[in-house]
């Protein structure tokens, strides 16, 4: 794609949620996650590479001690449908026995959350908790369910904080959803 593409693309979808209204969710989580979690000492990992404006946003919103990490795992590998369960990496820190706090961008059809919290419970978490920016609201009867969801976004595809469209606009600070074709 050329950057000319890329700018139409942008130019020609929707804003779904407001760069003021992503921070005002973001202080809304930070609160909600510390009356849960402040105790716990959790291991927090992002889902990379989507969660990672999420994490880097919502982290100094945690005023709590809490150790870092991130996984990779993916379902669309740059397209728009997600495909099989790809694990790239498993997380560096040792989860057995810990609360462990899986951040992630969007729970879509919520396969790779499911996906993940099995895999850490089967690592030895004690428990797994989620928390979400975005949930888009599809009617699906998802595997998981996340402990924290930021805002509902529609049954589209959405990209902007953290979330992309063709491997584009990760970088932007508010949500948008492709035209619908």
């Amino acid at each position: 794609m050329t950057p000319f593409e890329a700018q139409q693309l942008l130019d020609n979808a929707e804003c779904v949620a407001s760069a003021d209204t992503v921070q005002t969710v973001l202080d809304r989580l930070g609160k909600e996650i510390a009356r849960v979690l402040a105790e716990d000492f959790p291991l927090v990992l992002a889902v990379m590479g989507g969660a990672v404006v999420f994490a880097g946003q919502l982290l100094p919103r945690l005023g709590f001690p809490l150790e870092f990490d991130y996984l990779h795992v993916t379902r669309y590998r740059g397209k728009t449908s997600g495909g099989e369960v790809e694990w790239r990496v498993l997380p560096g820190q040792n989860v057995v026995g810990r609360s462990v706090l899986v951040l992630d961008d969007i729970l879509d059809e919520g396969e790779t959350l499911a996906a993940i919290r099995d895999k850490l419970l089967h690592m030895g978490a004690a428990r797994v908790w989620s928390a979400v920016l975005t949930n888009k609201d599809n009617g699906l009867d998802k595997p998981v369910r996340a402990d924290f969801v930021g805002l509902d976004v529609p049954d589209r595809y959405v990209f902007g904080c953290g979330m992309d469209a063709y491997g584009l606009w990760r970088n932007l600070p508010a949500i948008y959803a492709l035209k619908d074709k």
